[in-house]
């Protein structure tokens, strides 16, 4: 343990980023490389098991329209932010899957899976992109790796990705599917309510720049708030309190407002 954490100290010198945007600083343990081939692996077996519904699907062309304006916006703010590497080796790829969970996610390199049961909330198009919105913003800050980087440290003892792999390939898998929403919890609590946060300002931007107006947001976010109950939504469950996401939301909404042209 003690040597496994000596050798990453030169990395760890180097693998601090900053998040575009906020400019908030963060620790990604692992290559994004490696975190791009864990991705296309997972992605492809995720859509082996729960079919996706066929691109002649309606539900299906308005998730991939409203997907493709989303990546080209989010694309344009990071080639002016200097920040273009972020999505340099992303192949954009939007899929919907016949699933009452009111869940959406984004795996590393632009791979989307929206669920049937949150369409019903998303309610148009505004609102499918705040949902589309935040999801590719986890992935452009890269909130999942920081989430499996903890979630090696502190249950895999450290080790690095690929001797994790090797050793310990069940855990390793379960990580990185719960680092990005796919399993029963939405990566480590301490630090996803800051990711929530994050994403939601992002997504913001981004769907105001993709012609989608952000004061929809803080509505869906009612409505979604609305079907929890005694237990929220799974994509609900580590996100901030109702009141500190519609204040912040609002708190943020002229800064968004800059970037919408109707």
């Amino acid at each position: 343990m003690r040597r496994t954490m000596l050798l990453a100290l030169p990395f760890l010198a180097v693998a601090c980023s900053k998040v575009p945007l906020t400019g908030r600083t963060q620790l990604n343990l692992l290559p994004e490389s490696e975190m791009m081939s864990m991705s296309l692996t997972s992605y492809q077996q995720f859509l082996s098991e729960n079919a996706p519904l066929t691109a002649s699907d309606q539900r299906v062309q308005r998730v991939r329209q409203v997907g493709e304006k989303l990546a080209h916006a989010a694309t344009e703010y990071l080639t002016q932010a200097g920040a273009a590497d972020r999505v340099a080796d992303f192949e954009w790829e939007f899929n919907v899957v016949d699933d009452p969970t009111v869940n959406a996610w984004c795996m590393p390199g632009g791979k989307v899976v929206v669920y049937t049961g949150i369409l019903p909330l998303t309610q148009d198009d505004a609102g499918l992109a705040v949902v589309m919105g935040h999801e590719i913003s986890h992935a452009i800050a890269r909130h999942g790796n920081e989430r499996m980087s903890q979630g090696l440290v502190v249950q895999a003892g450290g080790l690095a990705l690929d001797v994790a792999l090797a050793q310990k390939p069940e855990l390793t898998h379960d990580l990185f599917l719960q680092s990005y929403g796919i399993g029963s919890q939405l990566g480590m609590l301490a630090y996803s309510r800051k990711h929530e946060s994050e994403a939601d300002k992002m997504g913001l931007v981004f769907m105001a720049m993709a012609g989608y107006d952000p004061r929809t947001a803080p509505k869906f976010w009612e409505r979604m708030s609305a079907q929890g109950g005694a237990k929220p939504p799974e994509i609900l469950s580590t996100h901030p309190s109702d009141e500190t996401r519609m204040h912040d939301l609002e708190a943020y909404m002229p800064e968004a407002m800059k970037y919408y042209v109707p």
